[in-house]
């Protein structure tokens, strides 16, 4: 990890505290783009390559360039590493917003990508690199398509968290469209287990919709927040923003077939284990 300051480090060195405890793990801290990656991947049976530039309306405009760097020339300068590599798996995380505006739902891998922000377009070019590498050098990739991650440290710039943060400190929050659009949230565990599941079960050079099964709008979120919580959120409705999808929902039939991948956790349960993670976070004046 490079620690970019595209949220707080701190917040990313404290997220990362307890798996520096562990024996087994070795962090790292360095650009992907500036360290000798043959010989961080020798004797590699898996890799897992998960970083990437986050975020959709920050895409835009003249922070594009960090988008391409980091998620097109990192995942292209991991896969040249890789050639030589007798890898079991390769997984890519790849995201929902590669869809974009697609007219059907839910979305299935057969659909044409179409995506509407920047990072999305950089986040369906690693899928095509992963592709390429596969099919020409033979590592045995797999690409997943996350549908909008949750749960203990999420990102400070995603909607549960800033809602979540807002309601702690008595602040309204403000809703981009009339909260009628749609997510399928997939809590943080679910997510490390399709991911670990990729790694053992995929047949190389495929692509799956990772989703958590639960379809909602905004405003239900909204009210379930604050029955959760007991705590009211004030709401303030504004413009939809450049490059926000108005509807996802991921179909994972081939997922459960090929995968053994059910997701496990409700909406509630995650959004509860997320509010307990700030109150913590605001506690330490980490956020």
């Amino acid at each position: 990890d490079c620690f970019t300051d595209y949220y707080s480090p701190l917040i990313k060195r404290e997220n990362i505290k307890k798996a520096l405890s562990n024996k087994n793990f070795k962090l790292i801290d360095k650009d992907l783009l500036k360290i000798d990656l043959k010989k961080v991947l020798d004797g590699a049976d898996f890799v897992f390559h998960l970083s990437a530039q986050a975020g959709v309306r920050a895409s835009w405009g003249n922070y594009f360039n960090t988008y391409v760097v980091n998620n097109v020339l990192a995942t292209q300068k991991i896969l040249e590493a890789c050639k030589d590599l007798k890898l079991k798996k390769f997984v890519y995380a790849s995201s929902s917003s590669i869809y974009g505006k697609i007219s059907k739902i839910p979305m299935n891998e057969e659909d044409k990508p179409n995506p509407i922000s920047p990072y999305g377009v950089t986040k369906l070019a690693g899928e095509h690199l992963c592709q390429l590498y596969y099919l020409n050098y033979q590592i045995p990739t797999v690409s997943l398509r996350y549908f909008t991650v949750y749960g203990p440290r999420q990102r400070p710039d995603m909607a549960f968290h800033i809602f979540l943060k807002a309601l702690l400190k008595k602040e309204e929050i403000t809703v981009f469209g009339d909260g009628k659009q749609t997510r399928d949230f997939t809590y943080i565990s679910d997510i490390v287990k399709a991911t670990y599941l990729a790694s053992i079960n995929s047949p190389a050079g495929e692509i799956f919709n990772i989703g958590g099964g639960h379809r909602v709008n905004l405003n239900y979120v909204i009210n379930l927040i604050q029955n959760i919580t007991d705590m009211p959120l004030k709401v303030i409705y504004t413009d939809y923003q450049r490059g926000d999808m108005k509807d996802t929902f991921a179909d994972i039939s081939k997922a459960k077939k090929l995968l053994n991948y059910y997701p496990e956790f409700s909406l509630e349960y995650g959004l509860k284990q997320e509010f307990d993670w700030i109150k913590f976070m605001l506690n330490k004046n980490l956020i």
